[in-house]
């Protein structure tokens, strides 16, 4: 006999939202790996917040929500906050109850700049990557270095002459422009939405955009991310943020440094050797100069294995712009978008790091 269809919906559920949840979801083990690292950060936290006034929204409930959005590659806020107001698996993980309120989408917004100023997201980076080398996961000697394009929230349209007046142009808000036969370069037009962002392509013949240059140091024994930081885009971008992440790593000894051939200058690799870095770079092909790598090098067996390891910085890359919603921020100004870049580095961590040591509730 067929069972008729009951209008009437219950109104009351006596399941806690802990039961909900499966007890093998990847989410427990997350939840497991940021709660110890989130109660460390808790007196940070307290600074960044004044002692009287209105309550404000927990800052772990926020950086809960926002590795959400990194995991589930979710494109706004507002819409992750729509799902906070259903999605009972999101609810649980950033810690609210079945009948809490959810807070407008706009209070992100409104807290990013204290997490900046608390430079939140490198702390939390910083954190995740010592939880790594506690379970022994990461290498002291061996990195690999390499850098990506991300575009820029900001459009061709907005690329303007420095010298043109505000408010100059077409009288359109969506004005049909020709840039046909236009000399446009980075020291003459600037981007009026977004003004860090700079005009760059990846290769000489492609189609040029709006955007950043996003850099990792890369260890070598598990393929995580030891540091990770965001530059305005220029020719010289990648090999000066090469260095400067080398220069944060706290080592006693020397490390090798593996990276692709566009590392190959006199200057880098002089550099390097100057820090007790030996650079395993990949030797330029290019018949036009000569590579600065020689036999001293390339002879020793390290050699061949870190130019192995090299390429799976590449699989970094591909997470945080597939995964990470990151092949086009959608931020403005290299501070947040930096702060995104780190933040969602430090996922990326706790992904692998998840994974390769089968952590659980």
């Amino acid at each position: 006999m067929r069972t008729r269809e009951k209008v009437q919906r219950g109104m009351w559920s006596y399941v806690a939202d802990e039961d909900r949840i499966p007890k093998d979801h990847p989410l427990r083990a997350m939840r497991a790996l940021i709660d110890p690292i989130l109660r460390d950060l808790s007196p940070r936290f307290s600074r960044l917040y004044a002692k009287n006034g209105r309550a404000s929204i927990p800052p772990e409930y926020l950086l809960r929500a926002l590795l959400l959005q990194v995991l589930y590659s979710i494109r706004s806020e507002r819409m992750l906050v729509d799902q906070l107001h259903y999605n009972m698996l999101f609810r649980w993980f950033v810690g609210l109850n079945t009948d809490d309120p959810v807070w407008h989408a706009t209070t992100f917004t409104k807290n990013r700049d204290r997490l900046l100023k608390g430079d939140i997201a490198t702390l939390f980076f910083d954190q995740v990557f010592e939880l790594a080398r506690e379970h022994d996961l990461v290498s002291s000697e061996h990195f690999t270095v390499d850098g990506t394009l991300i575009e820029a929230w900001a459009g061709q349209k907005s690329f303007r002459p420095k010298d043109e007046p505000p408010g100059g142009g077409p009288g359109s808000s969506n004005p049909t422009v020709n840039f046909r036969g236009e000399q446009r370069t980075n020291d003459t037009h600037a981007s009026r939405t977004d003004p860090d962002a700079r005009l760059v392509k990846k290769a000489r013949g492609q189609a040029s955009h709006l955007g950043y240059h996003g850099h990792v140091l890369m260890e070598n024994r598990n393929g995580l991310v030891a540091q990770a930081t965001l530059t305005i885009a220029s020719g010289f971008a990648e090999r000066e943020a090469a260095l400067h992440l080398v220069d944060r790593i706290s080592n006693q000894g020397r490390i090798t440094l593996g990276a692709d051939k566009g590392y190959d200058t006199a200057d880098f690799i002089a550099a390097c050797r100057e820090r007790d870095v030996t650079p395993h770079v990949a030797c330029t092909s290019d018949a036009r100069r000569r590579s600065s790598i020689d036999g001293r090098t390339t002879r020793h067996p390290g050699y061949a294995v870190s130019q192995r390891k090299r390429k799976r910085v590449e699989e970094i890359f591909g997470w945080l712009k597939t995964v990470g919603v990151l092949r086009k921020t959608r931020h403005r100004g290299r501070t947040r978008v930096d702060w995104i870049f780190t933040f969602a580095a430090a996922a990326f961590n706790l992904v692998r790091i998840r994974n390769l040591t089968g952590v659980t509730a």
